[in-house]
């Protein structure tokens, strides 16, 4: 495997997913604003788009592949077998727990967004849309099955890929905005479903080399199938820590006008490095370092695992010092026309700022824990993912009434830091993680270059600051070129400290 390479079709696809969901947001932005109707239908879109984050982005593949791989070793047979109960398992309990919710949606909803019980038309509204959209959960939660399958065979572009078939179907209902009008968000609903069936579709497609599923309901629990759900359970929580954490902002900020909204946008913004510098890397490493693992090839995993973290900081920390210096320009420029107001561009931004101190961390997270799905550990991700839910509650609930929303991204990057602290810490302990000799250096130099960077970005938006105000026309163009200039010279920077080397994305671990 070229973790290089891998990462980098990973993440175009990624990208080219994110540049679509901003396309979308900011359809929505214009035609629905941040007003009640906004916000009933970001909680409704939010449980289905946590779910997908939470089983797509890494979390099943942390439970399936490295015991998927394990089965690959023993023979194909073995493998598709252990698939295929593995298959019928989800789609048996997804059925079940879809029409549990559908059933007591307006108790489901009360625990969601408490804070919409005091406006009886916005829960309403709310338990109607969650209850067309809530069906996608069972059309992601399959699609990442086929998915973790063809990361399994080192095959990532299908499934990175697949996210966008969402956006673009969004994208074309939007399109019809004004001709929808008021209806257009139940439109929006049914679109959500619609597009997980096609996104389903496409993935056996691809998968169908591998793996094609025989469905069946009698099914016998071996140790093996045990031992993947007992490994499932806690992998959805400590994987997806992240989400949970901003799905929990969620409930808390459902309380206050517009902040359900305001945080939905900011979280829109960071993801975009997130998917980049902390899922795809996950993603890409999981395969071959359970494999390594297994073969108890300790130069290899002590190389992958080195390789990974140095990547994974030298994508997130300078686009950290980016949002730190510009986040209310690039939130203007992103999502500031129609119904989104300068008030909204304000109050989102500040959310995005403190989401940005955070970023490297939640990164971190996916990376270290990595490290132990390798291992089959999930419980200890598991455990150190709690600690940091609890946290996050714990300082949002004492200081919202006095801070109001601003508290829950505080929350969620102190309690992120706190959780990739102690991951750290027990991987050293454990003798899990090793560093290399050349990795400070290398940690010296990507330092050297996201300061140089910041530096020359920070003039940038000064020098070009009459293009970013709130009303230029010019302002989303502006950003777009600042950020690919400086992005490029990030890069030049990096070859010149020697930072990034060219000779390296030919390199295999």
């Amino acid at each position: 495997m070229n973790l290089i390479k891998s990462t980098g079709t990973f993440s175009f696809y990624v990208l080219i997913s994110r540049i679509l969901g901003y396309c979308r947001d900011l359809l929505i932005a214009i035609y629905l604003g941040s007003g009640p109707i906004a916000d009933a239908f970001f909680v409704a879109f939010r449980i289905p788009n946590t779910f997908r984050r939470l089983f797509s982005e890494g979390t099943f593949n942390s439970a399936f592949v490295p015991s998927y791989s394990s089965e690959i070793i023993k023979g194909k047979k073995k493998a598709k077998e252990f698939a295929n109960k593995v298959f019928n398992l989800l789609l048996l309990s997804m059925l079940f727990l879809i029409l549990l919710v559908e059933i007591f949606m307006p108790g489901f909803i009360y625990l969601i967004a408490p804070g919409f019980s005091e406006n009886s038309d916005k829960l309403e509204k709310t338990i109607f849309l969650t209850r067309i959209t809530f069906p996608f959960l069972l059309f992601v939660s399959l699609s990442s099955f086929f998915g973790a399958i063809l990361n399994s065979h080192n095959k990532f572009a299908a499934a990175a890929a697949a996210p966008i078939i969402l956006n673009i179907l969004l994208i074309i209902t939007l399109l019809f905005g004004s001709y929808l009008d008021d209806e257009l968000v139940n439109y929006l609903a049914y679109v959500v479903t619609i597009s997980g069936l096609v996104q389903f579709l496409f993935l056996v497609f691809f998968t169908k080399k591998f793996f094609l599923p025989k469905i069946h309901f009698k099914i016998r629990f071996n140790k093996k199938i045990k031992h993947f759900f007992k490994k499932l359970i806690p992998s959805i929580f400590s994987s997806g820590v992240t989400q949970i954490n901003i799905l929990v902002g969620t409930i808390i900020a459902s309380f206050q006008a517009s902040a359900v909204s305001y945080l939905y946008y900011a979280d829109r913004i960071y993801q975009i490095n997130l998917a980049i510098a902390g899922i795809a890397i996950g993603t890409v490493l999981l395969p071959n370092l359970s494999k390594n693992v297994q073969e108890k090839n300790f130069d290899k995993i002590k190389t992958i695992q080195n390789k990974s973290l140095e990547l994974c900081l030298f994508l997130s920390l300078p686009a950290t010092t980016a949002l730190l210096i510009s986040s209310e320009e690039i939130t203007s420029a992103l999502f500031g026309y129609g119904s989104f107001d300068l008030s909204a561009v304000k109050n989102s931004s500040k959310a995005l700022f403190y989401f940005a101190f955070g970023l490297p961390a939640f990164a971190l997270i996916k990376v270290f824990s990595s490290f132990l799905f390798a291992r089959h550990n999930t419980r200890i991700p598991f455990i150190f993912s709690l600690y940091s839910v609890v946290i996050n509650i714990v300082i949002s609930l004492y200081f919202f009434n006095e801070v109001g929303f601003i508290i829950i991204p505080i929350a969620t990057t102190i309690s992120s830091w706190f959780n990739s602290l102690i991951l750290f810490i027990y991987l050293l302990n454990k003798n899990y993680f090793s560093f290399k000799q050349d990795f400070f250096k290398s940690l010296i130099k990507i330092i050297i270059s996201t300061i140089l960077t910041s530096f020359l970005f920070y003039t940038l938006i000064n020098f070009f600051s009459d293009y970013l105000v709130f009303e230029s026309v010019y302002k989303l163009i502006t950003i777009i070129l600042l950020v690919i200039a400086t992005f490029i010279i990030y890069i030049l920077t990096s070859i010149v400290t020697k930072a990034f080397k060219i000779s390296d994305i030919n390199l295999k671990y």
